[in-house]
């Protein structure tokens, strides 16, 4: 992109009363974003939904000075970005109608032919939540998929900081500009966020972290990714808003079910029943759903099985489910005597290895 056309962008930004769609129309009108800015404005009048207020924001040089400000910025700080165009822009998120235009980036983020999924919740989080967080992310591992959320407090900086320690690449999705960190406690994680994945924002250096920020914030998330899970939530909050775009985008999302009584189980409950969201208990139910077996077993041939190496657990298991059929995880866990957490995480494992398989009804059988 030429310095123009980053001007442009910038300034098309800073207009109040254009949004990333409005943009979107006028640049493909026009054929660039610096077309727009010496169109003549009867052309653009034509466009639908262009009225004279757009009109007269786009002849302002008060905006024009706005974006070669942040554009000498973006230049001192060698910060990084991406327009939606551009190969590197998230594929899911180039498919949003209200996608940004330009995502500022930085930190090591490599998104090419990667699964993705995002992980919101509550910022109470609770010990539950912050078990389910931990399992999920160390029995998703094996198939090593980007995790997002809002480097927030609580449900989002647990999935963060469970994807570094499981060698998982992480996106931190942020509500204000590069040049700050929001909250100020969570600057200890930045480096290795940073050298991990990194941070993404569609905001300026000017921008802080206002509450309206946080809501444009949740569709980035949403969009960036093949799904949603929400961990915990409150019968209110921001997690819900991200669930409901990600049903607007028609993406899968998820959610864990919780105790009835417990308040930061509700919103997840309401989600499952309402039918906003898929109930998932373990990593296995969302590898399910989503498709994300390595390989076909369908495709995987009888020899490859013969050599593949069990541990004592998994000869256990596989003995098991040989001899008795298709199995239920409590039954496994009953017959060879095994915690039930341990059977789910064994039984990826296994799932990796092609030598089991899952089935509807969260019912697993011998290959």
């Amino acid at each position: 992109m030429t310095t123009n056309e980053l001007v442009a962008v910038l300034r098309l930004q800073s207009i109040p009363n254009i949004g990333d769609v409005t943009a979107k129309k006028l640049i493909s009108h026009t054929g660039s974003p610096t077309a727009i800015f010496t169109d003549k404005l009867q052309h653009l009048q034509k466009i639908d939904g262009i009225g004279s207020i757009t009109l007269k924001g786009l002849r302002n040089s008060e905006y024009l000075r706005a974006a070669e400000a942040e554009y000498r910025y973006i230049r001192e700080n060698d910060i990084d970005f991406t327009y939606f165009t551009d190969a590197d822009y998230p594929k899911y998120l180039k498919h949003c109608i209200d996608s940004p235009m330009l995502l500022f980036k930085r930190g090591n983020i490599a998104l090419s032919d990667r699964k993705i999924i995002s992980i919101v919740g509550t910022r109470n989080i609770t010990s539950y939540g912050n078990a389910l967080c931990e399992q999920l992310l160390a029995d998703l591992a094996p198939l090593d998929p980007i995790i997002v959320s809002g480097f927030a407090y609580g449900v989002d900086i647990c999935a963060q900081k469970a994807a570094i320690k499981h060698g998982l690449q992480t996106i931190g999705c942020l509500a204000h500009g590069l040049n700050q960190i929001y909250p100020k406690v969570h600057g200890k994680y930045v480096e290795e966020v940073e050298h991990n994945g990194g941070f993404i924002t569609e905001f300026w250096s000017t921008s802080n972290p206002d509450r309206e920020n946080f809501l444009k914030r949740n569709r980035i998330i949403a969009g960036m990714a093949e799904a949603t899970v929400v961990i915990e939530s409150a019968e209110k909050g921001g997690s819900l808003v991200t669930a409901d775009i990600a049903n607007s985008y028609n993406r899968e999302v998820f959610a864990f079910p919780g105790r009835a009584q417990d308040k930061y189980s509700t919103g997840c409950n309401n989600l499952i029943k309402r039918q906003k969201a898929h109930m998932i208990t373990s990593a296995a139910d969302l590898i399910y759903m989503l498709g994300w077996q390595l390989e076909s077993p369908e495709e995987k041939p009888v020899q490859k099985q013969l050599f593949v190496e069990l541990d004592a657990t998994e000869q256990s298991i596989y003995a098991y489910l040989q001899k008795d059929g298709k199995q239920q995880l409590d039954s496994i866990a009953l017959e060879c005597q095994l915690p039930v957490f341990k059977v789910s995480s064994t039984l990826l494992n296994m799932e990796m290895k092609g030598v089991i398989r899952p089935l509807p009804g969260k019912l697993f059988e011998a290959i």
